[in-house]
């Protein structure tokens, strides 16, 4: 699913959310200095799935350059059991997240963000607004072509720098996040 036209330059919703390490946290504790990454992931989507290790490798180089970095799954449970809270758990330890995994079971943030998939990156500069809504890179189910950008981080560079996001941004694609019917 590609998402159009995304809202910048707007303030990133905040949130109170459990972690799979036993916290509550909201947007201000995982703010770096410089920004902060916020993705909407989900345990059983084959584009997660495929992307575990790049996030970890991306989360690290942006902490390094005082950017925060956290994942939140707003996916239904009550119709895809493996994206449960017990099963983020187990998700989290078994990929090594590196950055907090947080349960966002009401789905408020995820229509707060207006997120639409999974993966889904909304990039933040240091006052909180978003200023990047793309893709990790243009790898997406596949590794990572040699030499290929590092959309994600170039982009966080940038906002770190300027305090804005590239001009051109390429929307991510993964599957649709699983709401809850009504």
């Amino acid at each position: 699913m590609r998402v159009e036209n995304p809202k910048l330059g707007i303030s990133a919703p905040d949130f109170s959310l459990p972690s799979t390490e036993g916290e509550t946290l909201g947007l201000s504790d995982v703010m770096g200095e410089n920004g902060a990454v916020v993705v909407f992931i989900c345990n059983h989507c084959p584009y997660v799935k495929a992307i575990t290790d790049r996030l970890n490798a991306d989360a690290l180089t942006l902490k390094e350059k005082g950017i925060g970095f956290v994942a939140i799954c707003s996916n239904d449970a009550s119709s895809h059991p493996e994206d449960s809270f017990e099963n983020m758990v187990i998700f989290a330890e078994e990929n090594g997240f590196v950055f907090p995994y947080l349960h966002d079971e009401s789905q408020a943030v995820a229509r707060a963000y207006d997120a639409q998939c999974t993966p889904d990156f909304f990039g933040l500069n240091r006052d909180g607004l978003i200023e990047y809504r793309g893709r990790i890179d243009k790898g997406r189910m596949n590794p990572l072509p040699a030499g290929a950008k590092r959309d994600l981080v170039l982009a966080m560079e940038e906002i770190a720098l300027t305090g804005k996001g590239p001009a051109e941004q390429i929307a991510s694609a993964g599957c649709s996040i699983k709401w809850k019917q009504d």
